[in-house]
């Protein structure tokens, strides 16, 4: 454990120096497992924020001949009549509507418009020693434990635990350090903590050599497009 304790460290000075500012935390023994009660540090909103591949149904209802239905693009936006392109993506529904109103205020006489949520593309990404890494859709409750699960498992070479990068909106991007043997041992369950849309599971090597190469190779290179709006460098 306490091996694991400067590595993480370790890993944090590198995303120090290299990235925005991280939160590191670790799951705490209180509550179910997978609940956010288990977690340590910012929560995340409850209000559901906008995500790509999200289907969206935007109704005017003065001026029904401008609604539409259309899919968050992997960028985050979407294309509207008169305004064109508009971020969509990391957006409260109520957000969106406020942006749209305002920009048809513009074009239309006292538009009244309702965003409403029809369907959902989220998503979470893993990677590191998995055996299939990539993305993997996210419909319903899915832990740690379970999208490794779904990667077919870990490799021979992989650390005994995870790391989970989560984006919150309006915060520092939060780093959780979940010990994978304390799950497969019974030891703790509770850090087996469940996942939100466009969470990042990292399993790194156990001789951890590739540290130093973090931010570089991964943060950059490999988070998918649609991961990587969320995860800004800049």
């Amino acid at each position: 454990m306490r091996n694991r304790f400067f590595v993480a460290l370790a890993i944090l000075t590198c995303l120090w120096g290299c990235a925005p500012s991280v939160v590191v935390e670790r799951p705490v023994s209180v509550g179910a497992p997978g609940t956010e009660v288990g977690l340590v540090g910012p929560t995340l909103s409850k209000e559901y924020v906008i995500q790509p591949g999200d289907k969206l149904d935007i109704k005017f209802f003065y001026n029904p001949e401008m609604s539409d239905f259309m899919t968050v693009r992997p960028d985050g936006r979407i294309s509207l009549q008169l305004v064109g392109e508009i971020v969509a993506a990391g957006r409260t529904p109520m957000a969106l509507k406020a942006i749209l109103t305002e920009k048809y205020e513009e074009e239309l006489k006292s538009p009244e418009i309702t965003v409403i949520v029809r369907s959902f593309g989220s998503r979470i990404y893993i990677d590191g020693e998995v055996k299939k890494p990539g993305e993997q859709e996210l419909i319903g409750p899915l832990t740690v434990l379970q999208a490794i699960s779904r990667a077919e498992g870990l490799t021979e070479k992989a650390w005994q635990e995870a790391l989970v990068i989560r984006r919150i909106q309006g915060q520092e991007p939060l780093v959780i350090a979940v010990d994978l043997n304390d799950v497969l041992t019974g030891k703790d369950f509770t850090q087996d903590i469940g996942l939100v849309p466009f969470d990042v599971v990292y399993v790194p090597r156990s001789p951890v050599a590739d540290v130093n190469l973090w931010v570089d190779q991964y943060i950059r290179k490999n988070i998918p497009i649609n991961f990587g709006a969320f995860f800004p460098l800049n």
